[in-house]
């Protein structure tokens, strides 16, 4: 951080946030407040005197509350710049000034009460998403007495006590008697793994983490009775195995299976920890004076409001999506923008580093271009067709659409900034919004020759490119047996199908048609598939209304890797294909005979008007 800091290209805008950012890839437009500090940080050169004479305390936040801290202060020992803030929350007050020693004794006269935030405009080219995480609170799970009994602890908590510019300068202690603990316990999975509490996932980090400080506990005091409670230990990284193999050289002691409770001993303030011992199927009671609750990792809490500011995709654990597992691991959905570090899931500081680094260089890639390729998937708007209802602007996951209602201004896309879903066309009323190379003339085409000889015997399928279409890949790869019966077209992603597809194929005698895309909270262009649900719920109904059976027509949501789930919903639709009758399709094709797409009526409307218009000009 300070070679950033001193780093002559670039711009440090420390206790800042982002307010806003609009534009497109090479193009952002990003607005930032800048905090009041009420200390001129140019003036400030950390003396201290401030601090000194500061009457108020208040629980020191970075040394995770084992110390205290004054209102004016260091957010950390390391911070860049190194220059004084006031914490107004807690400050005796500025208006009127009830207090303000520290002005009276600043010498270099740098303290201003009458500072305010700084809206500062930036234009950037890329973005590097690099958030971090959050921890898990372990208070919830009352069984460990987090909260209750002083001796349980966190594992960040642990690091502050341990860390030499922790509050207690290295010297690890309990928090009861301030005595050095001689047997400790590390509860492993605290708030990790659990369907129930805390996170389905593994957070990555806590199974090394916790050897790591068992071998620094090792070191420090020898002779230590070190105890880690586990379900399994995953050590997959490089020397991982040996560092673990290192703890158990220097006699820590993993017994598998998690404590169902922890009680303690009003004396001596030990802990008493009862476990199944899954080893030898026995129930194990452990007194040890201090325990680690190893805790899991959380996305931001705040990461709903950044994946408003650059439209994100979050996953279903609420991380941040990126635009492909394998190929464009660092990249998100939204053209320009990177991810670094745990923002896009846990790692450790190696992986965090080198995400980093591949977060860098692709930047790199776009700020030395003199002009950025985009793919020939994008959308355009036939303006004449077009009646500015707005209907594209709000379905579009990337707000790439400028269309103003009011002044009648036909939409535009934004090339740069469009991923090419597709939506906006699926949801123009008007047929006005075309996506190249999946035009609604090639796709009916598709259908068309799909149905052409015996349809009665087919299964339309659209499939999304990134989920659905590639989990028939998987499938087919593994080498899954499933009916031959269905027939896949595919659109990048399924808020492209329009429903004048749908009802087409059964126009032509589509027994059953199948819709499948991303799940429902990991779609690929950030929120599509909301638009997907909503039309065939209304599909649903208008199905329902002219007496055809609204199962016909299916949504399921498959992943990428869900070949086997692909292999068993074909199986399910080829079980109800078999079931629809010819009489069905017989009169689904009446019930359809008079199906116009809605391109060809604004067309026929146009020229009607245009004819209008000759007329009354002879």
């Amino acid at each position: 951080m300070m070679d950033v800091g001193r780093h002559p290209k670039i711009k440090l805008f420390a206790y800042s946030e982002v307010e806003e950012v609009s534009g497109y890839v090479g193009n952002f437009q990003v607005k930032v407040r800048k905090k009041a500090r009420y200390v001129r940080e140019k003036d400030c050169n950390a003396c201290g005197e401030c601090v000194k004479v500061c009457p108020v305390a208040v629980p020191d936040e970075f040394q995770q509350g084992f110390s205290s801290r004054k209102a004016i202060y260091l957010q950390l020992p390391q911070a860049v710049p190194s220059a004084y803030l006031i914490d107004m929350q807690t400050c005796m007050g500025n208006n009127p000034i009830a207090c303000g020693k520290c002005a009276e004794v600043c010498e270099k006269k740098c303290i201003d009460y009458d500072m305010q935030d700084e809206i500062i405009d930036l234009k950037v080219g890329a973005i590097v998403v690099a958030t971090g995480m959050d921890v898990y609170d372990p208070t919830e799970l009352d069984e460990y007495g987090y909260r209750s009994f002083e001796n349980v602890i966190t594992s960040m908590e642990f690091e502050r006590l341990i860390c030499a510019s922790g509050a207690t300068q290295g010297h690890f202690i309990r928090p009861t008697d301030h005595k050095t603990p001689k047997s400790i316990g590390f509860i492993q999975c605290v708030g990790s793994r659990s369907e129930k509490r805390g996170k389905s996932y593994c957070s990555n980090i806590c199974c090394m983490n916790t050897i790591k400080d068992s071998v620094l506990l090792c070191d420090h005091y020898p002779g230590t009775e070190i105890k880690v409670f586990y379900i399994d230990i995953r050590a997959f990284g490089k020397a991982f195995e040996d560092l673990y193999r290192r703890s158990k050289q220097e006699g820590v002691k993993y017994i598998r299976g998690l404590p169902g409770e922890v009680v303690e001993d009003p004396k001596t303030k030990n802990l008493i920890v009862t476990v199944e011992n899954t080893t030898t199927g026995e129930v194990e009671r452990h007194e040890i004076e201090m325990l680690v609750l190893s805790v899991g990792v959380l996305p931001r809490q705040d990461g709903s409001l950044i994946q408003k500011l650059l439209t994100l995709s979050l996953t279903a654990d609420g991380f941040f999506m990126e635009s492909h597992p394998k190929l464009k691991p660092v990249d998100a959905p939204t053209k320009g923008v990177f991810f670094a570090g745990c923002a896009e899931f846990p790692k450790d500081v190696k992986d965090s580093v080198t995400q980093a680094g591949a977060a860098a260089a692709r930047s790199e890639i776009i700020l030395n271009a003199d002009r950025i390729k985009v793919e020939a998937i994008t959308s355009m708007v036939d303006k004449d067709m077009c009646t500015a209802c707005e209907i594209c602007y709000r379905a579009c996951p990337y707000k790439c659409i400028l269309v103003d209602r009011e002044k009648k201004t036909p939409a535009e896309i934004i090339e740069a900034a469009c991923a090419g879903c597709g939506t906006c066309g699926a949801e123009c009323p008007f047929g006005a919004v075309t996506m190249r190379h999946f035009t609604d003339t090639q796709i009916i085409a598709q259908i068309e020759a799909i149905l052409e000889e015996n349809p009665q015997e087919k299964t339309v399928v659209f499939a999304c490119n990134w989920c659905s279409y590639a989990g028939g890949d998987m499938a087919g790869i593994s080498r899954l047996q499933y009916p031959p019966n269905q027939r896949i077209i595919k659109t990048m992603c399924s808020g492209r199908v329009d429903e004048e597809f749908v009802l087409y194929a059964f126009k032509l005698g589509a027994p059953m048609v199948l819709v499948s895309g991303c799940h429902f909270a990991d779609c690929h262009y950030i929120d599509a598939n909301r638009w997907t649900v909503k039309r065939v719920e209304k599909l649903w109904d208008k199905l329902e209304k002219m007496g055809i059976r609204p199962e016909r027509l299916q949504l399921e949501w498959i992943s990428a890797a869900e070949g086997q789930k692909f292999a068993k919903v074909m199986k399910e639709v080829e079980e109800m294909r078999k079931k629809v009758t010819k009489e069905e399709i017989e009169f689904t094709k009446k019930a359809l005979a008079d199906l116009k797409f809605k391109g060809e009526k604004r067309r026929a409307k146009l020229e009607a008007d245009k004819a209008k218009m000759e007329k009354v000009v002879v």
